[in-house]
């Protein structure tokens, strides 16, 4: 498999990576090459912008999650027809899980054996940030450097006490610029349909940025070894409907291409405005239910939902969709919103997140969503507290993550299940959940 690609990796958090990686896949893209997208780690925000950028779904490659051959199964069937492949990273370079180098952006970088650009946010800095550069390009010798892009930079003789003595070659040098800022809110930036400036970005790159350097530096990266092919779609078995829209937009996108694999037909679906469509089985992802809690208390879905839900049909939610499956959302003023009310359970809105980690679990029991005794990774993060009854029944055994209180996550409740983890499928749990559908 021989695809260009280069990993554009951070020194830190804010050090203006997104900014630099998605200006990068903008002006790739404006020059008329087919740009793939990709994010280390386990974030839903940064892709959602790569992929209006670019016009292809951006994929998440995450070891931890994923396994080492599932980062590069995901790669290869990603790249299927583009031309070069972008991949941002996640944190600093070297930050992994639990401060380990697993599912780091270098970890991701060796796996694929692409050059990486390192982003230097120099604001504050001069002579200090050649010192800081040559700290990165030191510390693992594994790693190859095509070189470094300059961000937060400041006046004409900024640019010039900065770029002296570098270890690297200098491929960009990039001015602060306060109206290229995405907005932020609780969970992290604004999705990338819903603030458009980094679609702006490939001039601004394009003009402080040594493209051709880059498309070159690309072009370096070895052939990788072939890849099996993945098995692709058969025939639906069974039809699943997700919700997508504003309230509901957090999914792994190989989660789908998973369940297709597995025999199932999917059907999107928005319960801010549709109404439940038929379906065997219906998916809420996470994402922002208590921004759009007083539209989803009004929700067209909600009678037929219960409905399917009465009727055994399975009912599966993650992080915000355990909020929409629970009675009531309260919002951070205060205000609380009734919701669906298929779980035993009230979610509450804090100021600060309430858990932010990596989980491992186990099922333990057979319910309608998944069998007992079945292994599954995934990643929490939210800012919503979850109060069950006392009585509710746990499916998710988790060794590594908080769930919904002290390793007990996903209420169950006939067919309905909800639970905190945002769960990466892979071939088995997808496998595993269309089998379980197909018996009811």
């Amino acid at each position: 498999m021989n695809i260009p690609r280069i990993v554009i990796a951070g020194t830190h958090s804010g050090c203006g990576k997104t900014t630099a990686a998605s200006g990068i896949m903008a002006a790739l893209t404006a020059r008329g090459l087919k740009v793939q997208p990709f994010k280390v780690g386990p974030d839903f925000i940064d892709p959602s912008h790569h992929t209006i950028v670019c016009g292809r779904e951006s994929r998440n490659l995450d070891p931890f999650m994923m396994g080492e051959d599932g980062v590069r199964d995901c790669f290869a069937r990603a790249c299927a027809g583009a031309d070069i492949a972008v991949i941002e990273g996640v944190m600093g370079l070297y930050d992994g899980v639990d401060g380990s180098d697993c599912s780091s952006t270098a970890h991701v970088a060796r796996l694929l054996d692409a050059p990486v650009i390192l982003i230097a946010d120099i604001k504050g800095m001069s002579r200090s940030v050649a010192a800081l550069i040559r700290g990165y390009a030191g510390y693992d010798p594994r790693l190859r450097f095509a070189g470094v892009i300059m961000t937060k930079g400041g006046s004409a003789r900024h640019k010039a006490m900065t770029t002296g003595d570098l270890p690297l070659p200098l491929l960009g040098w990039m001015p602060r610029s306060d109206a290229l800022a995405v907005e932020s809110r609780h969970l992290g930036l604004l999705m990338g349909d819903e603030d458009t400036r980094l679609r702006q970005i490939g001039s601004f790159v394009e003009e402080h940025c040594d493209l051709d350097a880059v498309i070159a530096a690309a072009g370096s990266a070895p052939q990788l070894p072939a890849q099996s092919p993945s098995s692709g779609g058969s025939s639906p078995r069974t039809t699943i409907a997700v919700a997508m829209d504003a309230a509901f937009c957090f999914y792994y996108r190989d989660n789908f291409d998973y369940l297709r694999s597995a025999g199932a037909g999917i059907t999107f679906f928005s319960p801010l405005a549709d109404q439940l469509p038929q379906a065997d089985a219906y998916y809420f992802g996470g994402g922002y239910p208590e921004v759009h809690a007083h539209i989803l208390a009004q929700s067209p879905c909600i009678p037929a939902l219960r409905r399917a839900a009465d009727a055994g049909i399975p009912v599966f939610g993650e992080c915000g969709g355990l909020m929409w499956l629970s009675r009531s959302i309260t919002a951070a003023d205060g205000t609380r919103y009734p919701m669906t009310g298929l779980l035993d359970a009230d979610a509450v809105m804090e100021k600060r997140f309430v858990a932010l980690n990596y989980v491992i679990g186990t099922t333990t029991a057979t319910s309608p969503v998944f069998p007992s005794g079945m292994r599954f990774r995934g990643h929490e993060f939210h800012y919503s507290r979850t109060i069950p009854d006392s009585d509710v029944r746990y499916l998710f055994a988790l060794e590594r993550g908080i769930g919904i209180q002290d390793g007990k996550d996903g209420i169950l409740a006939g067919s309905v299940l909800g639970g905190y983890t945002h769960m990466y499928f892979g071939a088995a749990a997808a496998e595993a959940l269309c089998r379980q559908i197909t018996r009811i």
